[in-house]
């Protein structure tokens, strides 16, 4: 599981010039999937829902400030009870008290999880004192940065805590494989790297490679800054997405294609130490990742909206003998969808996968030639920071509707085949009312009702700060 990942830029996905020969031996071993989407986009929701296979709104995962509670069933506990041992070597962004949620062990250090006490990258990372996610208010609005976002600025070529924690992460995990006791036992392993997260710098010769050739700039076409949907004026503004000199951009923009190929070398150190262990022919491998990276597109970056860029993650699943190499399955899923698939293919008992209430549905038939209708849908929702109001996403063929609570509601609708970059709002053309509404109503079927969850987003918002503040530098949350 890689972290703030845009498919979109790596060969695996069609990109000219950033470089993923591991991605592209997943592609040629098993399925690659083009329109898989995160369920919501930002890290702890996303990894919630995906844990829990169940939608943000429903697990109650609504920010990268909530813990989840140690009752809640995941994936890695139906895997434990049907005899599998089931690790985590490196991140998950697990919050709180309790790091593992199922996962037997931690086998290497999680930079981005909860109760960190490295105050200088907790600051880098915009945490809080003691390495705690800010819990921020709606009701405080979205103030305008007062600074434009740092991390831009600081690209460059060089080594951080994070590719430290990358490097420790990807040893343990290969340890992990070689040792003796996986030719003995069932296993799963989730392997979670931080690249190509922010912040932009990343160890030659990864730099290099891409730039200053390959430093590019965003797509946006003239006077598109200037007439964005109000969540993202809104998200912009906050962060301070502007005021950046197209040389640090371009910079920037490279840094990241270098982080991008500096994760697939470890996806391939992974896959050839499964084939050097025998592994490979009973092993399922799937790579996917929390979310995606805005790098600009549309004047935004990092995540928290719902374009392409950020709310699209990679997906390819390989299994030799169970799912035939080379295919492309073009229709939306999402990592809830991941959850259910994760569960079929390791036997999970169907009791205790009828306990978790999933979302999602099983990928396995449709890689298998067997798709009966698939649903050809991906929903995402953002209840957290960067929005002060419920957001959701529908994504159903060639439409994806977005949807923001208020009164009245803003709405954004676009047709991905003949606008794939996203640059016009069909929500108020007549001709579209029919597919407006057909996707609004889809949203309202499952939240129910908007109003309550909002209520109840805002009421935990609020409690949560309360205890922070009797607690300090607990790690509760």
């Amino acid at each position: 599981m890689s972290d703030e990942h845009g498919p979109m830029w790596s060969s695996a996905y069609g990109h000219p010039f950033v470089q993923t020969p591991n991605m592209d031996r997943l592609a040629l071993q098993g399925t690659t999937f083009d329109a898989a989407y995160c369920n919501a986009p930002l890290c702890v929701p996303s990894r919630l829902s995906f844990m829990t296979g169940r939608y943000v709104s429903n697990c109650r995962g609504w920010d990268n400030a909530t813990p989840l509670p140690s009752d809640t069933p995941t994936w890695p506990y139906a895997l434990r009870s049907a005899s599998y041992d089931v690790v985590l070597s490196g991140k998950m962004h697990l919050v709180g008290n309790d790091n593992l949620h199922g996962f037997r062990e931690q086998l290497a250090y999680d930079p981005h999880g909860g109760g960190s006490r490295d105050n200088d990258t907790a600051r880098r990372l915009g945490l809080a004192s003691g390495g705690q996610h800010p819990i921020y208010l709606w009701r405080d609005g979205m103030p305008p940065a007062d600074a434009p976002w740092a991390s831009i600025g600081e690209a460059r070529a060089g080594r951080g805590p994070m590719i430290d924690a990358d490097d420790a992460i990807e040893e343990s995990a290969l340890a992990y494989l070689r040792e003796p006791a996986r030719q003995e036992q069932p296993f799963a392993l989730c392997v979670g790297f931080v690249a190509p997260h922010f912040p932009f710098i990343v160890p030659e010769p990864y730099f290099s490679m891409y730039y200053p050739e390959f430093g590019d700039l965003p797509s946006n076409p003239p006077g598109h800054l200037d007439n964005l949907p109000a969540a993202a004026d809104r998200l912009r503004r906050m962060f301070g997405f502007d005021g950046n000199s197209e040389e640090d951009i371009r910079c920037a923009r490279a840094a990241y294609y270098g982080l991008i190929t500096y994760l697939d070398d470890k996806i391939g150190k992974l896959l050839d130490a499964l084939e050097e262990t025998g592994l490979a022919q009973n092993t399922v491998v799937i790579h996917t990742s929390d979310h995606g990276e805005s790098l600009g597109e549309h004047g935004l970056w990092r995540k928290m909206n719902f374009y392409e860029q950020s709310a699209r993650v990679p997906l390819q699943i390989a299994w030799p003998g169970h799912i035939e190499g080379g295919q492309r399955i073009a229709g939306a899923t999402s990592l809830v969808d991941v959850t259910a698939t994760i569960l079929d293919a390791g036997g999970a008992e169907l009791d205790h996968v009828a306990a978790m209430q999933l979302d999602g549905d099983s990928l396995l038939p449709l890689m298998q030639g067997d798709p009966g209708e698939w649903k050809d849908e991906a929903f995402s929702e953002h209840l957290a920071h960067g929005t002060d109001r419920a957001r959701a996403m529908i994504r159903r063929g060639r439409w994806k509707l977005c949807y923001s609570h208020g009164t009245p509601p803003d709405i954004e609708l676009y047709d991905l085949e003949s606008d794939p970059g996203e640059f016009d709002n069909l929500a108020g053309h007549t001709e579209h009312r029919a597919i407006r509404a057909e996707l609004v109503a889809r949203v309202m079927e499952i939240w129910s009702d908007p109003d309550r969850l909002t209520e109840e987003i805002v009421a935990s918002q609020q409690s949560r700060k309360m205890i922070r503040e009797v607690l300090g530098d607990s790690p509760i949350f």
